[in-house]
């Protein structure tokens, strides 16, 4: 693409940087930026800024969080003694939506995938140990999606807590074989929460 401005031509190049955004779509984001009245463009500027410059992840559960512990952990109405593991925090959103859990959670930051080498010690899987060894939950609810490389991730971490004394549930296959959690409609994954069965008996099936 040919720009008349580099200053036009950067921030395409900019845009585009983002997820399922090519240059020409970029250039439409640009432009429609430009048109619009200049406060509303800086308002935009400043809210990504004060975004990337001030949120961070919650101390408990990996979440993001403005705060040091985040709203959820911090709500003394969550039930504290059920723990929902998640692969991110779209997966986080997603289940809230369906107003069928009220416990906390535990965001691992991905799954464990050979091909992409990410491994066990690239997650968030340590920090779940301390929190089972605390005694302070009684069920964690394996809420991966899936494909094999989450099935992969719920089996190591069930051998690494087979030791402890814990209830490990997994959420029940509403969900095809492949969807990624965060597609899932909320009915479905509402009733894949409620009726989540042992983990032990989804490996033997």
């Amino acid at each position: 693409m040919e720009f008349s401005s580099k200053l036009l031509s950067d921030a395409v190049d900019e845009i585009s940087r983002l997820p399922g955004i090519g240059k020409r779509s970029a250039l439409r984001l640009a432009l429609y930026l430009l048109k619009q009245p200049k406060e509303n463009t800086i308002l935009l500027a400043k809210t990504l800024e004060k975004l990337r410059n001030e949120i961070g992840y919650c101390e408990k559960c990996h979440n993001l969080s403005e705060n040091n512990i985040c709203e959820i952990c911090s709500n003394e109405k969550r039930n504290k003694k059920l723990l929902c593991i998640v692969e991110d925090i779209r997966d986080v959103m997603a289940i809230e939506n369906t107003n069928q859990y009220n416990g906390l959670y535990h965001v691992l930051g991905g799954i464990i995938s050979p091909i992409e080498g990410v491994g066990p010690n690239d997650l968030n899987i340590n920090s779940l140990v301390e929190k089972v060894k605390s005694k302070e939950i009684n069920e964690l609810i394996l809420a991966l999606s899936s494909t094999l490389e989450a099935d992969t991730t719920n089996f190591y971490i069930f051998k690494t807590l087979s030791d402890f004394d814990i209830k490990i549930t997994t959420i029940a296959r509403g969900i095809s074989v492949g969807d990624e959690l965060e597609y899932a409609d909320e009915v479905t994954l509402g009733r894949s929460i409620s009726r989540r069965i042992p983990y032990e008996s989804s490996i033997t099936e």
